[in-house]
């Protein structure tokens, strides 16, 4: 929940809407659907698929946070140019 607190700092887009940013709105559904999922696996039991999905999911939900600011830094760049 602590890296929750860094999105504002990570906001550097020039456009304030994310219809400026069609990569951002595809990533946007990414995170929902990985919330959603993280939800559901963490009511399963601690077994054997239901830890490798939680891991994989983990990962996956963090790399919004690291490809987030990427894209939008390319799509800006892509919209000056």
């Amino acid at each position: 929940i602590a890296i929750l607190f860094l999105m504002p700092l990570l906001h550097t887009n020039q456009s304030q809407g994310l219809q400026f940013y069609p990569l951002n709105q595809i990533l946007f559904w990414y995170m929902v659907i990985t919330i959603i999922l993280l939800t559901w696996i963490g009511a399963r039991p601690v077994e054997t698929p239901y830890i490798l999905t939680g891991q994989i999911l983990t990962v996956l939900y963090f790399s919004y946070y690291i490809l987030n600011p990427i894209i939008s830094k390319f799509w800006d760049n892509l919209l000056n140019n």
